[in-house]
């Protein structure tokens, strides 16, 4: 079950519910690899090199009880832990791609203007 949130309450925006879940600044990127598929941690570390442990591990785990990424345990020594996208979570993806798109082309703003 989701988290209880009071992001939109003063405003009731659904843009601003939005974003009080998946904004931040790591929250959309691990999304983002996630809908290419499952990963485990250490594969989501490697591809977010400048996001300590520990905040990954809370972004996962606000995530999770968003219900946008399931995590499995198997049952191993050492233990394996994956990710992957819920239903729900999968359900971002052409906004995700979206601002995937977006940000491809404000860099390449960017470049031209330097």
């Amino acid at each position: 079950m989701a988290r209880k949130r009071d992001d939109d309450s003063k405003t009731n925006c659904a843009v601003e519910a939005a974003l009080g879940v998946i904004g931040g600044r790591w929250k959309g990127v691990v999304l983002y690899w996630l809908l290419k598929g499952t990963h485990r941690f250490g594969e989501l570390r490697k591809r977010l090199p400048n996001c300590s442990q520990r905040m990954l591990t809370l972004q996962l785990r606000e995530l999770e009880e968003d219900g946008l990424v399931k995590r499995t345990v198997y049952p191993e020594v050492p233990p394996r832990v994956e990710y992957e996208l819920t239903p729900f979570g999968r359900s971002l993806e052409p906004v995700l791609l979206g601002l995937r798109d977006w940000g491809e082309k404000y860099k390449r703003r960017l470049q031209r203007a330097a």
